[in-house]
C-alpha cells in the first residue's frame, strides 16, 4: 500500500545493530527505506547493514557514541552525506543498570540517563534542520512500559523512559508546524540481549512476565516492525505526541 510505502525515504536508527533497533530497521527496510545503522560496535553494525542489504535496502553502518552531543551531530551529517537526506529518526540506543534505588552511584545514574534520554534529545536537535529541509519527517523515540509502571530495580531507567514520553509530547507540539511528527513507542518485555541479562538478575522474571501477558509470551524484535513502519510513513501524518505500548497486552491489565 502506498500509505505505508517508504521508498525514497532515509531512516537513521541509533542502536540499530541488534534487538529492537534491528527489528524496527527490518520493517523500515522492507517498506523501502534506506537505513543508516548507528552504533559503537563496528563488526555488529556492519553485519546488521549487510542483513538489511540482503532485504534489498540501501544500508550503511555509521559509528557514533550517541552519549556525546558532537557525535549526534556528526552521525546526522554522515547520514546526509551518504544518503542525500534524512526523513526518519529512531532513537533506540539504551542501557540499564539494575539495583535498588539506594545502591546506585551517581555515575550509574548519569550513565543510564545520558544514554537513554540525553542522547535522544541531542539526536533530535541534530536531526531537526534536516527534517525541516526535507519538508517534514518522523521521529520515533523508544520508551518503555517503565514509564507506566514502577520497577524497584530500574529507577534511572524508568526516569529516563518517562522523560522520553514527555520529551516526545513536548517536541510534537513544538514541531507540528514543521510537519514533523514525534511519537514514542513503549516496548513491553521483548526478548533482547538487555532483557536476557534481566532474567539472570531478577529471580522468577520470565515466568511472571508470561503469566501477566495476555498474549502468553515474550515479545520478539520483529513485533516492533509494524509500528515502526506505521509511525515512519504517511499513514501516521495526523498522529503525534502519542506513546504506544507494544507489549502483548501487559499494560492493559490492572
Amino acid at each position: 500500500m502506498k500509505l505505508f510505502d517508504l521508498t525514497g525515504r532515509v531512516a537513521l536508527i541509533t542502536g540499530g545493530n541488534g534487538g529492537i533497533g534491528l527489528g524496527m530497521a527490518t520493517g523500515l527496510a522492507q517498506a523501502g527505506a534506506a537505513i543508516a545503522v548507528v552504533g559503537r560496535n563496528k563488526a555488529k553494525g556492519e553485519a546488521a547493514a549487510r542483513q538489511l542489504q540482503a532485504l534489498g535496502a540501501d544500508s550503511a553502518f555509521i559509528a557514533a557514541n550517541v552519549v556525546e552531543e558532537a557525535a549526534c551531530r556528526a552521525m546526522v551529517h554522515a547520514t546526509v552525506a551518504r544518503f542525500g537526506r534524512l526523513d526518519i529518526l529512531v532513537n533506540n540506543a539504551g542501557t540499564n543498570v539494575r539495583k535498588r534505588p539506594e545502591a546506585y552511584a551517581a555515575s550509574e545514574w548519569h550513565q543510564v540517563v545520558d544514554t537513554n534520554l540525553s542522547s535522544a534529545f541531542h539526536a533530535c536537535q541534530a536531526a531537526y534542520p534536516e527534517l525541516q529541509k526535507a519538508g517534514g519527517g518522523k521521529i520515533i523515540n523508544i520508551g518503555s512500559m517503565t514509564s507506566i509502571f514502577g520497577m524497584a530495580f530500574a529507577v534511572p531507567y524508568a526516569a529516563s523512559k518517562g522523560g522520553i514520553v514527555q520529551m516526545s509530547k513536548a517536541m510534537a507540539t513544538a514541531w507540528a508546524k514543521d510537519n514533523i511528527q514525534v511519537n514514542a513507542v513503549l516496548p513491553g518485555w521483548i526478548d533482547t540481549e538487555l532483557t536476557r541479562d534481566a532474567r539472570t538478575q531478577v529471580d522468577g522474571l520470565h515466568d511472571r512476565v508470561v503469566a501477566r501477558t495476555p498474549a502468553g509470551r515474550w515479545g520478539v524484535p520483529q513485533d516492533l516492525s509494524g509500528v515502526a513502519v506505521f509511525l515512519a510513513s504517511s499513514a501516521s501524518d495526523f498522529v503525534t505526541g502519542a506513546a504506544i505500548p507494544i507489549d502483548g497486552g501487559y499494560s492493559a491489565q490492572g
